[in-house]
């Protein structure tokens, strides 16, 4: 029945998920299960456990979501990819003025044989108000993105209320979305918030010598995603070092990496290290036996298995 899940077991959980499939006559992508039992190998083939899932179709309306999150998905791809075109185009002519003004002050530095004082009390006092007015208000910089965005959302047919908060201690601007179907705007680990954060700062940053950080949140998916990946690098840490294998993780943005590397960096037997190119770039974890030489594999194994 829809929306109702089903028990189906399995030798893996592949093959306890085929088996649901075939019960509720679906395909993968249009059904959710959630994990009950793992199974188990057993050993030398005694006290085998099969794997056990729960599963059930999903509803006309998850999958019309996940229909418009896919789309949304997508957009905010090819936004950030005309963003950072236009970006790249915006730095290479700042680069070529930069070039010729460095070239004209040359020629003008050549002409001149002396300088005043008085000039350069002058030329310094204009430097002066020429970085007064590339810094923004606090109420320049959240009108840039409250605007920004609310026509963002708004040509999304979505109601979504902004709000700006401006944070001294880390120097950055807090905004946080709320609203109806926010998932919608988190997307896959992340990636369609980082998107809009993405463009949300290149809005601001427009003309401004002095860069503004922005941090974009929605139903506290920063704090969450912190929490589910430190959790995560302390669970393969102690696989590694149970089995002193190395283990590779999913592809993450730079910043999920940081918080990777900063969950370990102080661990006495495991190292990190980021490998692959973007965006397909991946942490590693491996056993540092540099960290500590003394201990054998014996003492390290009985350590973590008290």
């Amino acid at each position: 029945m829809e929306n109702q899940y089903i028990e189906v077991t399995g030798k893996s959980i592949d093959e306890a998920l085929t088996n649901a499939l075939i019960k509720l006559e679906t395909t993968s992508d249009k059904v959710i299960y959630e994990v009950v039992d793992k199974g188990s190998n057993g050993f030398l083939g005694f006290g085998a456990k099969p794997a056990k899932i729960k599963a059930r179709k999903k509803s006309d309306e998850e999958i019309k979501m996940e229909a418009k999150k896919a789309e949304m998905e997508k957009a905010a791809a090819e936004a950030k990819k005309a963003a950072e075109a236009k970006a790249a185009k915006e730095a290479e002519e700042k680069a070529a003025e930069k070039k010729a003004a460095e070239k004209k002050a040359a020629e003008k530095k050549a002409a001149e044989k002396k300088e005043t004082v008085k000039e350069v009390k002058a030329e310094t006092k204009s430097e002066t108000k020429t970085e007064e007015k590339a810094e923004m208000s606090h109420e320049e910089i959240e009108k840039r993105i409250t605007t920004f965005l609310k026509e963002m959302f708004t040509s999304m047919d979505m109601n979504v209320t902004v709000t700006v908060t401006f944070d001294a201690k880390d120097e950055c601007v807090n905004v946080d979305l709320s609203g109806d179907n926010m998932g919608v705007l988190i997307g896959k680990r992340g990636q369609t918030l980082d998107s809009i954060q993405y463009l949300t700062s290149l809005v601001v940053n427009k003309g401004k010598e002095k860069y503004v950080r922005i941090k974009l949140d929605t139903e506290n998916y920063r704090n969450r995603r912190q929490e589910t990946l430190e959790s995560l690098a302390k669970n393969i840490a102690y696989k590694v070092k149970r089995s002193r294998r190395s283990v590779s993780l999913e592809p993450m943005n730079p910043y999920e990496r940081r918080i990777v590397h900063s969950a370990l960096q102080n661990d006495k037997f495991v190292s990190t290290k980021s490998e692959g190119e973007e965006p397909f770039r991946h942490v590693v974890v491996f056993l540092d036996r540099e960290k500590n030489p003394n201990a054998n594999h014996g003492d390290r194994y009985n350590k973590y298995n008290k």
